[in-house]
Order: structure tokens, then C-alpha cells, then sequence
């Protein structure tokens, strides 16, 4: 693989690195009923008050539930960074994905996507299907890869290589967490201890209700399913290490439809050195999405490359 090429794929892997990103500001493991009994009234509350919150309970856990059976849609998401120096930017994807079983079809544009990458495509398309990350690195690229344009990132086979249990659980969790449903954010979002209706609104031409909640990093960290790999001391550091970084939580806001779906989803992040922002728009729950992996013929396997290389 000439220089040209080999720059393509760090472009692919920054890609992949912001995807994971994205999903991993989201990242938790709560269940539909999360919402501890009593973990928002431990302080005494107006009626009004206490009514109004379990009446939000309600609506999202029934939002939960129909959003995990229709098991694929239609997104259009949208991150933004802004005071971090040379990650400052934004990336934009669009297409559709599929949860139980994980799958994405997306393509990916934006300066974040070209940060660094000078000759970084204008726009990345990106499979995810079986644990694998296929990215097309576009038709010039293929004119120097013997006609292969296509990039295969097989996260799993790394991991299981290596034989390192816990870095397998970590890569193949880092893949479910790009591929992170919006169901297991309804779900994340019930553990936030103050979760508040703020009313109607109308989003892309939808009639929908407004709810919003806050987590600390601390609640995040807890529901996240991959931080139990973590040992204390560890955990103890990560911790430290945002806080000195002046992250205090996370603002998770969400738009229900009247038929009960997601519309839309934000979320917020401030930062001592700069601000993300992260929107998702939903549409067509249930879509029939059907995921193909790229011909053989067409596909390069970078670890495969990699582990020859190192052979050699």
C-alpha cells in the first residue's frame, strides 16, 4: 500500500475514532424501569411536582419500549466541538441503523472528518455489520489498491489476536457503543435524577414533548457497562481527570412524537478547554434496513495487512 493509501486509512480510523465517540458520550447499560424508586424524591416535593415527574417516567419508558421493538430507523446526526484546539469542528452523518442485531449504514462529512488529513475525502461512507467496520475509501483510492475500495476494520479479530480478554470486551463494547440504539438512551436518560417535562414542541413538522435531564459524569460512568473494567484505582483517576478537565455532567434533552418515538435527541457536554454538542434526528421506526457487507473482490482487511507486515 503506497503513502497515499496509508494516509486514507488513518482518515478511516479517525473516522471510526469520532463515531465512537459520538455513541460513547451516550454510552450506558440501564433498562427500561431504571429510574430508581425513590431516587428522585429522597427530599420532600410538591405534589404538582412529583406528579409531573412520574407522569415524564411514564412516557419515557413507554417510548423505550416501542423504540427497542422496531429495531432499526432512519438517523441524521450532527456533533459539534468547539474550543479544543486542532479536534475543533464538526461531522455530520447520515443513513440508517439497525439495533438487535447491531448494524449501520452512514455517510460521514465534515471538517472534523478531514482534521489533520490534508487530501481527506469531502465525505466517508461507513458499513457496520457483525462486529466489522467496512469504510469506502473512495474510487481514486481504488485506482491505487488494485480496484479495492473498500477498508475493512474487523475490530473482534484484532481483539481475539491479541488474547487479551479484557481488551476484547473493551473493542467489541467500543463497537456496540458506535452503534449505540436510541432506546438504550431512553433508557440511560430515566436514571437522571432530575428529569423535567418542559412541554410541547414542533420538531421537523412533528407535534412532540420536550424532556430534559442532567447526569454527572460520576451517574454516566455508572451505567456505563464498560466501566466495569475498570479497577477502582483506575476509575478513581478517570474521575480526577474529569474534573480537572471542568467536565460537571452531561445535558441530555429529547423530543417525543405523539406516537410515542424519539424525534430527536441532544446531547451537551462543557468542558474547562471547550463545549460538544451532539444532535440525533429519528424517522421512519421500523424501516426494513438491510446491511451488506462490500464484496470480497472490493475489500481490503487493514489488521490482516498490518499482521503480515509485522511477520515481515
Amino acid at each position: 500500500m503506497n503513502k497515499s493509501a496509508w494516509k486514507r486509512a488513518g482518515v478511516a480510523l479517525t473516522a471510526l475514532a469520532v463515531v465512537t465517540g459520538v455513541a460513547g458520550c451516550q454510552d450506558g447499560d440501564a433498562k427500561a424501569g431504571g429510574a430508581k424508586a425513590g431516587s428522585t424524591t429522597t427530599k420532600p416535593a410538591a405534589e404538582r411536582q412529583t406528579q409531573s415527574l412520574s407522569d415524564a417516567t411514564k412516557v419515557i419508558q413507554a417510548a423505550y419500549r416501542k423504540t427497542s421493538a422496531a429495531k432499526a430507523a432512519k438517523v441524521k446526526m450532527t456533533m459539534s466541538m468547539k474550543g479544543v484546539g486542532a479536534e475543533s469542528g464538526t461531522v455530520e452523518m447520515t443513513g440508517v441503523q439497525g439495533w438487535a442485531p447491531a448494524s449501520m449504514d452512514i455517510t460521514m462529512k465534515g471538517s472534523l472528518l478531514s482534521a489533520g488529513s490534508p487530501g481527506a475525502p469531502e465525505q466517508m461512507r461507513m458499513i457496520m455489520l457483525d462486529q466489522v467496520m467496512y469504510v469506502d475509501m473512495g474510487a481514486e483510492q481504488a485506482a491505487e489498491m488494485d480496484g479495492k475500495r473498500w477498508m475493512k476494520l474487523d475490530m473482534k479479530a484484532a481483539a481475539d489476536a491479541s488474547g487479551d480478554a479484557a481488551l476484547q470486551k473493551q473493542m467489541t463494547g467500543g463497537l456496540d457503543n458506535m452503534n449505540q440504539d436510541p432506546a438504550q438512551q431512553l433508557a440511560l436518560l430515566l436514571d437522571s435524577p432530575n428529569l423535567k417535562h418542559l412541554g410541547p414542541e414542533k420538531v421537523n413538522g412533528l407535534e412532540t414533548q420536550h424532556y430534559k435531564g442532567t447526569l454527572t459524569f460520576e451517574q454516566m460512568l455508572k451505567a456505563n457497562e464498560s466501566s466495569k473494567l475498570l479497577s477502582r484505582q483506575e476509575h478513581d483517576q478517570l474521575v480526577a481527570t474529569m474534573k480537572k478537565a471542568g467536565l460537571k455532567g452531561y445535558d441530555t434533552e429529547l423530543w417525543v412524537t405523539e406516537d410515542g418515538y424519539p424525534a430527536r435527541m441532544d446531547v451537551g457536554m462543557t468542558m474547562a478547554q471547550g463545549t460538544m454538542t451532539m444532535r440525533a434526528d429519528y424517522s421512519d421506526y421500523g424501516t426494513a434496513i438491510a446491511v451488506q457487507e462490500p464484496p470480497a473482490k472490493d475489500t481490503v482487511d487493514l489488521f490482516a495487512m498490518l499482521k503480515e507486515l509485522g511477520k515481515g
